[in-house]
């Protein structure tokens, strides 16, 4: 709310969440519909990876696979930045619409696509615009709601992931069987569009509320533009899933200059002293790159080590899946609606602990332990990254003022993709050289990888305070 404007003392407990609801009138429609969308993400993402295998047979598109994967995680780099600089010069609206557009566009070309280099090219929209959508969807929850507000909010994201965690899979599987693949792409839009229009009434809000300031005496010098370095970091990640499909000295080419270009993009795109580990806001964007990094590197090899090497049904493999999933809503629940006055800082310290104890209990499984100590180390894991994301997200949004509150949201959302991509990039290049020797030493890399980045997380949370 503005400092001008009037409010009576009855007006005053605004600020006290214990008063005040997210689905409180003035709030129920901007929180359904950004909750809406943040499910049929959460839904796309994992309803795709279901689908992907008939995909690429029926295309004859295998070679392109990882790139169908990886694209859209890469392109949404370029979306972010974008994103952020147009949400801080006019608002997200703005950024929203044009973000879901792209998306929606991107949904259509997969869904028709006679050929994989096709999907691989709607892959890739989808990605440009679901990047630039989350971080407007950020800055609306900055904008709209306040401060006392956002945990709640950031736990109900968190909670747009639980159902579509649990049935996705088995909802795209049922799909893809009896009503064809490409209505897990063409599907989305009939939902993602209500959703969407349910958020114009608080886009217009944030509109007329802006503050109209005078033009300074002198005019602060134009930022550079981020688009190029956006650009040449999505070039990079997409360079190290290319050469992670080599094993041989076509792989070092590849992935030592994509390597040494996505360093030097994220040099540029990211606030400064992010990867020095300053104290303060540089620390919390690095902090949510690395804690995803371990979180998605753990994930991305666990339901295969547990169906080819275990022998467990993918409906079992789903199970492990979705208890992490609930683990993360109910850490995420707890952060929100806390009563105990806990700190920021003290449930970044539980929740980066929690996670890497979960991690080190699940890399266990590589061991043959029994299956119900991985059970409770990936709930482990799942809590931990609930307490964690959403105080990340919180702590980013108090850190900034309100004229950078889309770039700092922006370069929240692509430390994640940054360094899961290098991550997952280098871990599948190092499994795919390792098979030919030890499968399980394979596995057990990749899993070492993620609890050291847990690890250095852990340690890293403690930087987070200015």
């Amino acid at each position: 709310m503005s400092s001008h404007s009037t409010a009576s003392p009855a007006a005053v407990p605004i600020t006290d969440p214990s008063r005040i609801s997210i689905l409180s009138p003035k709030y129920r429609a901007t929180t359904l519909g950004m909750v809406a969308l943040v499910a049929l993400f959460a839904f796309e993402a994992l309803a795709v990876a279901t689908a992907m295998p008939t995909v690429a047979r029926e295309l004859d598109g295998l070679k392109l696979y990882a790139l169908a994967f990886g694209g859209t995680l890469a392109t949404s780099v370029i979306g972010m930045p974008l994103s952020g600089r147009w949400s801080d010069r006019s608002g997200p609206a703005g950024p929203l619409w044009s973000g879901l557009g792209c998306f929606l566009v991107g949904l259509l070309v997969a869904g028709l696509a006679a050929s994989m280099p096709v999907l691989v090219i709607g892959r890739l929209l989808q990605g440009l615009g679901a990047g630039a959508l989350i971080v407007a969807l950020y800055v609306m929850a900055g904008r709209v709601f306040p401060e006392a507000l956002r945990p709640k909010v950031f736990a109900a994201f968190a909670a747009g992931w639980v159902v579509p965690s649990l049935i996705g899979p088995a909802l795209s599987g049922l799909i893809v069987q009896h009503v064809g693949w490409r209505w897990v792409f063409l599907g989305v839009p009939l939902l993602a569009v209500p959703a969407a229009l349910m958020l114009r009434p608080a886009l217009r809000r944030i509109a007329t509320e802006a503050p109209t300031t005078a033009e300074p005496a002198t005019p602060a010098p134009a930022e550079p533009s981020p688009v190029p370095w956006a650009i040449g970091a999505a070039s990079g990640a997409l360079l190290l899933y290319i050469g992670g499909q080599y094993h041989d000295i076509k792989a070092l080419a590849l992935l030592l200059p994509a390597m040494a270009l996505l360093v030097l993009c994220s040099w540029k795109l990211l606030p400064p002293g992010t990867l020095r580990l300053q104290r303060g806001l540089p620390s919390v964007i690095a902090l949510r790159g690395m804690i995803g990094a371990a979180f998605f590197g753990c994930e991305a090899f666990l339901p295969l080590l547990l169906s080819r090497e275990r022998g467990l049904s993918p409906l079992m493999a789903g199970v492990i899946l979705s208890l992490g999933a609930l683990g993360w809503s109910a850490g995420s629940l707890f952060q929100g609606h806390q009563r105990q006055g806990i700190s920021r800082p003290h449930l970044l310290q539980a929740g980066t602990a929690m996670t890497a104890a979960g991690v080190a209990l699940t890399t266990l499984v590589v061991a043959n332990v029994p299956i119900w100590m991985v059970l409770i180390g990936w709930t482990l894991t799942g809590i931990g990254m609930g307490l964690t994301y959403p105080s990340l997200s919180v702590l980013t949004l108090s850190l900034s003022p309100l004229e950078r509150q889309g770039a700092n949201s922006s370069a929240l959302q692509l430390s994640e993709a940054i360094a899961v991509a290098a991550t997952l990039a280098v871990g599948g290049s190092l499994f795919a050289a390792l098979l030919e020797y030890s499968v399980l030493a394979g596995y057990l890399v990749n899993f070492c990888i993620a609890l050291l980045l847990a690890l250095l997380a852990c340690v890293i949370t403690r930087r987070t305070q200015a």
